[in-house]
């Protein structure tokens, strides 16, 4: 967390953003108390106005905000919560509560980036990925070559769980290579951004 809220002129807005596909889930209200509330038990709780009391999201539906991270905005008057949610955030049943769908999860590949960044320290005893980071650029491209063969090879088949299988192999090695050359995933995207625009 970057800083603390400034509860002086009262409740304080909070953003709810799922952690991995960054959609906005909720927004709400909180007090010191439950700002403090939400960081120790890692669990989203507002001040709702309409009970006049903490309200701890999912405290009877069971749906909760797990928080991920908490981040305060320069003005030190707004709140940004990461959160992964349990079951659907609105009280309708929606997903959110501006009925949007939660299912675009495209966005848990920088969720991976950063694990795959954090097992270059690992023991490569027991991390799969930091044995191949150990092993050097060669073995890491080598593996993305291979799966890349394996895929192809199960596209022309038609069992589709297998080909499913082979993409995810391939575009974690891919991902795997990228960080060994040091080459951010968003360097990428933004180089397809360039070619969409011509």
């Amino acid at each position: 967390m970057n800083q603390q809220p400034d509860f002086s002129k009262g409740l304080i807005p909070a953003i709810i953003q799922d952690a991995s596909t960054r959609k906005v889930l909720m927004l709400g209200y909180m007090n010191e108390e439950a700002f403090e509330k939400t960081k120790s038990e890692k669990r989203v709780t507002f001040f709702s106005r309409s009970k006049n009391r903490l309200w701890t999201k999912g405290e009877t539906s069971e749906n909760y905000l797990n928080v991920v991270e908490i981040m305060v905005d320069c003005d030190q008057d707004t709140i940004l919560i990461l959160a992964n949610p349990e079951g659907p955030t609105c009280h309708t049943g929606a997903d959110t509560c501006f009925n949007e769908s939660n299912q675009d999860n495209a966005a848990w590949l920088d969720h991976l980036k950063h694990v795959i960044r954090s097992r270059k320290s690992a023991d490569a005893d027991t991390s799969y990925t930091a044995s191949l980071f150990k092993k050097g650029t060669n073995k890491v491209a080598q593996k993305v070559g291979e799966e890349a063969v394996e895929l192809v090879i199960e596209a022309m088949s038609a069992n589709d769980e297998l080909f499913k299988g082979e993409a995810a192999d391939l575009l974690f090695h891919y991902l795997v290579l990228l960080e060994h050359r040091g080459i951010g995933l968003e360097q990428i995207i933004e180089l397809l951004q360039k070619r969409h625009q011509k």
